[in-house]
């Protein structure tokens, strides 16, 4: 792999910041590895970033303070949507466009000095509604993955009342400033996490998309394990869940559906990790279905203790209705466990039934009746659900790791490197 001087646009960039946070930390931490990287991202995200051992040997960072408007502006949006942490996120994301601004003269003031770079990488923000001035840098731009353009899905109302999804449509202003700035127009490679993210980039551009999903796996600390004894009469079925306590990961519809499996006499345990708005609500769900016993909350765990309920379940169960990611069902699939999600978004790009089940997007209660349905077919056939979940672990390997990953980049790269051999 040839090295080079790689300037590394991550907005969002740390480790334990979460998900979107995560895939920037990820993408310099490798990157620097192999490449002499200069991470440009927000300074709210130093302390992370310097309790992780950054800048890291062979990188520089340069910081970007818009504080002053962005902690105003977080506040403002968690009093504005208290159960709704993605409208939180788009809000008090807006600050994007100042900080990018402002990246845009540092970077500028730097090569005008003499400083010279093979090429810009922006990782996050993940979506085609980030306008960006980096592309009038002169240098070539690489974008993404990007994950983005995913519509709601109907017949789930009941889901997503309290998630705010109408903010979504803000979208739309997004795209108009991201056209208007060129972010687009001026990236030599866009790369798309899933489908519907490269319908939403304007048909003139494709040629110049690549398919690369947007979350990796860290195959050190998600580890293959055996599966469990099987479920039986004496041993229960272990399903987990691991995410946000938020509306749109549908986990009252995984409750339902253990509620089902318990009415007919099947022992089944879930295991719900994770925090936030929709905690207490949950709780009581499961105390009306008369099941409060079968279900541990535990709360938000490091990632070392959810690697170790992993190890501990039977099968995985994201029954998100609105997801555009997906990151925790790699992290199931390299521990060797099958997964289970709905057919909507990020899921519907990695799961199929080769590694697990995807459950038809048709309504909260036809989600609810295909799942109890799963549930009991992995009972009456453990055999193939636990090749289904050896399955997941190779595919992990060879097309979701992060050296997969970076790997994918630098074919990027080259082609990049090559296209501009051809020019000079």
């Amino acid at each position: 792999m040839q090295r080079r001087k790689i300037i590394l646009a991550a907005y969002q960039c740390g480790p334990g910041l979460g998900s979107v946070s995560q895939i920037g930390w990820e993408w310099y931490s490798r990157l620097a590895r192999e490449h002499e990287v200069t991470l440009v991202t927000h300074v709210r995200n130093r302390e992370a970033l310097a309790a992780a051992g950054a800048p890291l040997a062979g990188s520089r960072i340069v910081y970007v303070d818009t504080e002053w408007f962005a902690g105003p502006l977080y506040r403002l949006s968690r009093r504005l949507f208290p159960f709704s942490e993605h409208s939180v996120f788009m809000l008090s994301s807006l600050d994007y466009f100042l900080f990018d601004f402002q990246a845009w003269r540092a970077l500028a003031a730097r090569m005008r000095q003499g400083e010279r770079f093979s090429l810009l990488h922006r990782v996050t923000p993940i979506t085609l509604a980030a306008p960006s001035w980096l592309g009038r840098l002169g240098l070539p731009v690489v974008l993404g993955p990007l994950n983005c353009g995913l519509d709601t899905p109907a017949g789930f109302e009941s889901v997503l009342r309290k998630d705010a999804v109408w903010l979504t449509r803000l979208r739309g202003v997004g795209r108009l400033a991201a056209a208007f700035s060129g972010a687009t127009r001026h990236a030599a490679r866009i790369l798309t996490a899933t489908q519907a993210t490269l319908a939403s980039v304007p048909a003139r551009h494709r040629p110049r998309c690549r398919m690369m999903v947007e979350n990796g796996v860290d195959l050190e600390r998600f580890r293959a394990s055996a599966w469990p004894q099987p479920p039986s009469a004496s041993e229960p079925l272990r399903v987990l869940f691991v995410g946000r306590l938020v509306p749109f990961k549908g986990v009252g519809m995984l409750l339902d559906a253990a509620a089902l499996a318990a009415a007919s006499g099947r022992p089944i345990e879930v295991t719900i990790v994770g925090s936030g708005p929709m905690e207490q609500a949950w709780r009581a769900q499961a105390a009306a279905l008369g099941i409060e016993r079968l279900v541990r909350f535990m709360g938000a765990l490091p990632a070392e203790q959810v690697a170790a309920e992993m190890a501990r379940c039977h099968v995985f169960c994201l029954p998100s209705v609105r997801e555009s990611g997906g990151a925790v069902l790699l992290e199931a699939m390299a521990c060797a466990r099958p997964v289970i999600a709905v057919g909507f978004g990020g899921p519907a790009e990695i799961v199929d039934d080769e590694v697990g089940r995807l459950l038809a997007p048709v309504s909260a209660g036809q989600v609810t009746a295909d799942l109890a349905a799963v549930l009991a077919d992995v009972c009456a056939d453990p055999a193939t659900w636990r090749r289904r979940g050896i399955a997941g672990r190779r595919r992990a390997e060879q097309m979701f790791s992060w050296p997969a990953k970076v790997a994918g980049a630098a074919a990027v790269y080259d082609e990049l490197a090559a296209v501009e051999a051809s020019h000079a």
